[in-house]
């Protein structure tokens, strides 16, 4: 029943079906939607689950094709052998409805503890429920087991975890649309250097790009997230540095970062630039910098061990006296994740990492070094492309291109 058909004006009541309007048009078919909640399914039926409460953003937006904005608010997406319902504050009205893969309920703030109220309402006869270990707090796992005080509580992070790992035709697609409006943005921020430019409007410059093209290629989509960190001089060091008011100098070593958010799923394009000039230094250092980074291109494929890769990488910069200078991974996998929520942790080109590539991964190759501020080529040096593994080997689609002999701006 529509809540606004109720005639129910002057009630506060603490649940409301708030199917406003019609359902958009979704990011991807109802087979690709279906294929993920049966997956899903079928993880209830092996951990002998009646149901599961998803609350983190990534795998609400990953199950239902609803990305929500919390704002100190709870959501949830509560899968069942028979049903799929999202759960969103009465805030938002029709939106999540309306962008969802199934059902929705609202619940309103007349009433402390409405959010638990719909879960129950949702869920009146469970006794094993699947939650997010890894995503739940310890405030939220109080009272959600104060709501369902004969329940017991399973693990389902992990489990939905490897299932987004493989991705899907259809998310492979999107994916590379992702990598090439980063390549959009890339070129705009090229375009926009120059000396004695803020860093904040080149950032824009680059954004507003990836924006537009994002709104002419999915004219259904909603538009959120996509932004540019650029970074320069000192800036540099940290791979997540914020965009400043600092101006571009001839000699600076540059950062550019392009992000691009398509229904929850980020890609990125990372580059190291100079403007006009590099110092011998800043390019003996960029050369070795980009010597792992094609190695790396080289070493992802199906069958490598991620942890191996991470092995022979640091050789090369051991042999030039460099790997103390790298401080993370050299690359993650790729889906429904943002620099906000999202991590796929099992695929991460780490020392510490067992897992072995698979066709349908999307893997980043990204090594970076930071040289301190003082020292002769100072400055962060990264580089970043993205591949898809597939049955013959891997697909690298980015495509703007690396290294000195394209990457020293005029000034």
């Amino acid at each position: 029943m529509n809540m606004f058909a109720r005639g129910m004006p002057n009630q506060l009541l603490r649940l409301q079906e708030m199917h406003n309007g019609r359902k958009v048009q979704p990011t991807f078919s109802a087979g690709e939607m279906e294929r993920r909640q049966n997956a899903m399914r079928r993880i209830l039926e092996e951990l002998k689950l009646d149901a599961a409460i998803l609350t983190s953003y990534h795998n609400i937006c990953y199950f239902s094709d609803f990305l929500y904005c919390s704002f100190g608010r709870r959501y949830a997406f509560v899968i069942t052998p028979e049903k799929a319902t999202s759960v969103s504050a009465g805030i938002d009205a029709g939106q999540p409805w309306r962008r969802t893969f199934g059902d929705n309920i609202t619940y309103t703030d007349w009433q402390r503890d409405n959010f638990f109220h719909a879960l129950q309402t949702l869920l009146p006869k469970a006794s094993r429920i699947g939650i997010e270990f890894d995503q739940v707090d310890l405030e939220l796992r109080r009272l959600l087991e104060e709501a369902f005080p004969n329940v017991e509580f399973v693990d389902i992070g992990s489990p939905t975890m490897w299932l987004r790992t493989i991705k899907s035709d259809e998310e492979i697609a999107l994916i590379k649309e992702g990598a090439r409006t980063a390549d959009i943005g890339g070129a705009a921020v090229a375009k926009a250097v120059r000396e004695g430019v803020p860093e904040y409007e080149v950032a824009l410059a680059g954004t507003q790009a990836m924006v537009r093209h994002i709104a002419s290629r999915f004219p259904h989509a909603e538009l959120m997230d996509t932004w540019v960190w650029f970074q320069s001089g000192i800036n540099t060091d940290g791979a997540h540095n914020p965009v400043t008011s600092r101006r571009v100098e001839k000699g600076d070593i540059l950062s550019l970062n392009c992000f691009p958010m398509i229904a929850g799923y980020y890609t990125a394009l990372e580059r190291t630039l100079f403007l006009d000039h590099a110092s011998d230094e800043h390019l003996r250092i960029w050369e070795i910098n980009c010597a792992v980074h094609r190695r790396g291109l080289e070493l992802l494929k199906p069958g490598a061990r991620c942890g191996d890769v991470a092995a022979e990488l640091n050789e090369i910069y051991r042999d030039h006296g460099l790997l103390g200078y790298r401080s993370f991974g050299y690359g993650h996998s790729f889906g429904v994740l943002s620099h906000y929520y999202g991590r796929e942790a099992g695929v991460e080109l780490r020392e510490d990492i067992n897992t072995v590539l698979q066709p349908g991964m999307v893997v980043s190759m990204e090594p970076m070094l930071t040289i301190p501020d003082g020292m002769p080529g100072a400055g962060g040096y990264r580089e970043h492309d993205i591949l898809v593994m597939t049955e013959a080997g891997s697909e690298n689609i980015t495509g703007f291109p690396f290294g000195p002999e394209h990457n020293i701006l005029p000034a």
